[in-house]
């Protein structure tokens, strides 16, 4: 793992540049930079992190890429717009339209695109709704989110308990995280990533900036809103009508995570997409505690 060089995000990204992108509904902050003639790709950050989550992987991989990387609606230095009564404005659909809209305005048509966590969700879904957008996609550590609902078991449940929790109606997520934010923000990345260890405190920190905020607070329990409704709404039309994501998806899975433990990801994601699956000997959060494999894994995935 790198030693950071500063105190600050602009310091772990020194080659990138930074912009705020007006979109319908939102304005999403986002790093970019690279390799100018080399292909796009865009990484996309999950749950309770931001766009930094990727400094030590951009390190990495700015030779041979050009980078987008932003904080999804609702996350980091984006806007955080109240949730709708469906929560459609925090939809995997809505998040996944933001993104393109961002490499709309950069000018790029196509591009490589890897998610984790919650950023995998968005990015199943933007490659099945701009399906000629999306070169190859990896998503990293998760399962269908529909299948993961299905098959609930009390194990599941015990585990991924900000799942159950995060979904309850207004105000009584807000108000209970609300009460020590730093703790739940603590307790959460040390519980899903086996502990804590991966976390430089300078990025500790810099998370504890962007989520202890009432409208961060608001806006991620939002997001899991929407994923026990409307986007399972979503995703089951797209089943029915026997949408399927047509790029080659290649699925990082972290070796001493819940997904790996509990569901056949691999075998789940077969079923929606010709998709080959690596464990990676780590927990939830493996671009941050391997760095160094991650982006190899990318680089080998994207060029062959």
């Amino acid at each position: 793992m790198n030693t950071l060089t500063g105190t600050s995000p602009e310091s772990w990204f020194p080659t990138l540049h930074s912009r705020t992108f007006e979109v319908d509904g939102a304005s999403i902050f986002a790093r970019y930079g690279g390799a100018p003639d080399r292909p796009a790709l865009l990484l996309v950050h999950g749950y309770p992190e931001s766009h930094v989550m990727w400094h030590q992987v951009a390190q990495r991989l700015q030779e041979h890429y050009f980078l987008v990387i932003p904080d999804l609606r609702g996350y980091g230095d984006s806007s955080k717009p109240r949730g709708l009564p469906d929560h459609g404005n925090y939809s995997k659909r809505a998040m996944a339209n933001d993104l393109v809209a961002v490499m709309d305005l950069l000018g790029l048509e196509s591009f490589y695109l890897c998610g984790h966590d919650r950023g995998g969700r968005v990015s199943a879904r933007l490659a099945l709704d701009h399906p000629d957008r999306v070169r190859k996609l990896s998503l990293v550590d998760i399962a269908p989110t529909l299948d993961m609902y299905n098959t609930t078991t009390r194990e599941f449940a015990t585990a991924y308990f900000h799942w159950f929790f995060l979904i309850q109606p207004e105000p009584l997520p807000e108000l209970m995280i609300g009460g020590n934010p730093a703790q739940y923000l603590s307790t959460v990345l040390s519980k899903l990533g086996s502990s804590d260890e991966f976390l430089e405190p300078g990025v500790a920190a810099e998370y504890q900036r962007v989520f202890c905020m009432p409208d961060a607070i608001h806006s991620s329990t939002e997001d899991y809103r929407a994923g026990a409704g409307i986007d399972l709404e979503h995703d089951q039309h797209s089943r029915e009508r026997g949408d399927k994501i047509r790029c080659d998806t290649q699925v990082l899975l972290a070796e001493r995570g819940v997904v790996h433990r509990l569901f056949d990801a691999h075998a789940l994601w077969q079923a929606q997409c010709a998709a080959t699956a690596t464990t990676m000997p780590s927990g939830h959060f493996i671009p941050e505690a391997l760095p160094d494999e991650t982006a190899a894994a990318l680089r080998q995935f994207f060029t062959t």
